[in-house]
């Protein structure tokens, strides 16, 4: 068969991109190397994904999944002594006010699902191993699930390959974030405690000195009545070099931070796991460059900038869309791309620049005071929200709002505008020993 592109991954980027293309006319090549439903965190969704959704014609089979519905974040101080909310539907500029939880086997598997349903040609656990441009064309080279090898070509390849990074790692172009040596250490858990009502959806974030646990609600027992959860995720980001230096179980150095939290401790004083707990690389890289000539590559094949404001799958599926959108211009005109995937890079690049910048304050103290002392004087409060929410291009409005917010983060490194944080408030001391709060394994929830 005759392919107009091939792409690499077909996770929520991928699939994406394949989905919008086959929808305009295209013949698209999926190869993926799993098997889908296959594992994956990075559950949290932002409300702007919700119109990708819309375009790609895939948000009635989502709204049928029952994905727990996600209105809002917390952000908690370690010791439990401040915390702060932000409510999509409360953000000025924010014009999506409702996002989802998923658990990404179920959600990565209905993308590429309803990819196929839209002609697709899918081949999952195929590795790819090359790529070439040939010509005015493009070949990709792997081996299939029986192992066998095989070659594909098309004008275009879409690399969606995550931080398997294929076509990045090929060329050698991919630069580490030497701030954010990260690692994740999480499972999934049943009979994490929740807060009423919607609040009940929220991704909570509980920042400890220089480590956060996240918890994200996969689906609810009763509704949205407060009490128990039914399965949620919760991981710990800390630095690689002290994990290593605890010289201990993913699992004993999850349950050591966590007694060392009142906020963690009453959410998880009676749970069970449903998913043994393990550890990840979270190293934050972005590539040298998004394109070449018949290139271009989206989400994590791009640049990973770190999991704390839940941005990866929107800034795969918003890259996903825009390449899709450049490549199909690209077959119309007949030319290789490289202009339109040149425009490409520079709205992906300002839009994790954006999220990069976030993150790289939220490692420090003074943006934490800042942050969890909210005030809505010239409307910063407002702005924030709708960053969270995944407002990208909300033009002067929101960028001279959000220079001045990083100002003040800068002032309040010396001279205290709020109160000061103070992380160590709580040894532990007090709460249950260790061992008494690991939970007994559970095979299902």
């Amino acid at each position: 068969m005759n392919y107009d592109a091939i792409v690499i991954g077909g996770g929520p980027g991928g699939s994406s991109a394949a989905t919008r293309l086959a929808r305009g006319g295209r013949r698209v090549l999926v190869l993926e190397k799993e098997r889908f439903p296959r594992f994956h965190i990075g559950e949290s969704l932002l409300p702007y994904c919700s119109e990708i959704f819309e375009e790609l014609g895939v948000a009635e089979k989502l709204n049928a999944a029952g994905f727990p519905a996600k209105h809002g974040a917390q952000f908690w101080l370690g010791t439990g002594a401040k915390m702060t909310g932000f409510a999509f539907r409360q953000g000025k500029f924010t014009r999506f006010h409702e996002a989802i939880q998923v658990e990404r086997s179920r959600f990565d598997d209905l993308l590429l699902r309803h990819a196929e349903s839209c002609g697709v040609d899918v081949r999952e656990e195929f590795s790819v191993t090359r790529y070439e441009r040939i010509g005015e064309g493009m070949t990709v080279s792997g081996t299939d699930r029986g192992g066998g090898s095989q070659t594909f070509t098309a004008p275009f390849v879409i690399d969606a390959s995550g931080r398997g990074n294929v076509t990045g790692n090929q060329e050698g172009i991919r630069v580490p974030n030497p701030r954010l040596k990260k690692l994740a250490v999480f499972g999934h858990f049943k009979g994490v405690q929740l807060d009423a009502d919607e609040r009940g959806g929220d991704t909570v974030i509980v920042r400890l000195e220089n480590k956060w646990f996240w918890i994200i609600p996969l689906s609810r027992a009763g509704g949205d009545t407060a009490g128990s959860s039914n399965k949620v995720s919760v991981g710990l980001v800390m630095d690689r070099d002290e994990f290593a230096l605890e010289k201990c179980s993913p699992e004993k150095v999850f349950w050591k931070w966590v007694k060392d939290s009142p906020p963690m401790i009453d959410r998880m004083r009676q749970v069970t796991t449903a998913e043994a707990i393990q550890a990840t690389s979270d190293f934050s890289y972005r590539n040298r460059s998004f394109y070449g000539p018949r290139l271009v590559r989206v989400g994590d094949a791009a640049g990973f900038i770190d999991p704390i404001f839940s941005s990866g799958v929107y800034l795969a599926m918003f890259s996903g869309k825009l390449a899709a959108d450049a490549v199909h211009a690209s077959l119309q005109s007949g030319d290789d791309g490289s202009a339109r995937f040149a425009k490409y890079e520079k709205r992906v690049n300002a839009a994790m620049n954006i999220y990069s910048e976030m993150v790289d304050a939220f490692y420090t103290t003074p943006f934490m005071e800042l942050f969890l002392e909210p005030r809505n004087k010239w409307e910063l409060s407002a702005a924030i929200n709708a960053i969270l929410a995944g407002e990208l291009e909300g033009g002067w409005r929101m960028k001279w709002r959000m220079r001045l917010f990083f100002l003040l983060v800068k002032v309040q490194h010396r001279f205290p505008l709020v109160p000061r944080v103070n992380f160590s408030a709580f040894t532990g001391g007090t709460v249950r020993p260790l061992a008494a709060m690991e939970p007994r394994r559970v095979d299902s929830v």
